[in-house]
């Protein structure tokens, strides 16, 4: 994770996952974290702990990130 920001981000209410790029002598590859907000007290923490009820938002979005990854790399 070279710089701060993800490649790919997407959303499915407190749910996250964000795309990584990485780049070596290979070229690029890609990892993917996929983590759940939750408030505590006021402040706003990330956990990559999830509910069962999370858990269609977490195929959703893993399916989603999986997609952009591979028509990145095709795009290469």
């Amino acid at each position: 994770m070279a710089n701060n920001k993800p490649a790919y981000e997407a959303r499915i209410g407190k749910i996250r996952a964000a795309v990584w790029e990485n780049h070596g002598e290979k070229g690029a590859w890609y990892n993917v974290t996929v983590t759940r907000s939750y408030l505590d007290g006021k402040d706003w923490k990330d956990t990559t702990s999830f509910r069962p009820g999370d858990l269609p938002a977490v195929r959703k979005l893993a399916d989603q990130a999986h997609t952009w990854c591979l028509e990145k790399r095709n795009a290469e």
